[in-house]
């Protein structure tokens, strides 16, 4: 069975409560990561690197984490990215053509686990 390396990846606008021991990236997080484990029958593990932008607005795509995220993608590590929800990838449409075109170039898909968008398959489940 093929090893499925996926990334996943978090965001959250403000750092309102990113002090707590446990706030909205570890949640996003966890629920990603229960998904991923779903999905074990299918090789699918989750990839050690966090790729968490705490503070970072999805208005923009220059955050920290979504650039080690694309460029371990351009490096061939990461085979599917699993987002909470789309928005946590990006709030503009724009932007997030060319980042799933930039993933697509790469053989990378795209899973939100709240919302029915998953590119792993031919049609979107």
């Amino acid at each position: 069975m093929n090893r499925i390396r996926c990334a996943i990846y978090t965001r959250k606008s403000s750092e309102e409560g990113l002090e707590q021991s446990f706030n909205s990236l570890d949640a996003q997080r966890e629920a990603c990561e229960a998904f991923i484990k779903s999905q074990q029958h299918e090789g699918w593990q989750v990839v050690a690197t966090h790729y968490d932008d705490g503070g970072y607005s999805g208005g923009n795509i220059e955050r920290p984490a979504l650039k080690h995220l694309m460029d371990d993608i351009h490096a061939g590590k990461v085979s599917v990215v699993v987002v909470y929800k789309v928005d946590r990838l990006t709030r503009s449409l724009a932007d997030f053509a060319k980042i799933i075109e930039q993933f697509d170039k790469h053989g990378v898909s795209f899973v939100s686990v709240t919302q029915q968008f998953n590119t792993t398959t031919s049609m979107a489940v």
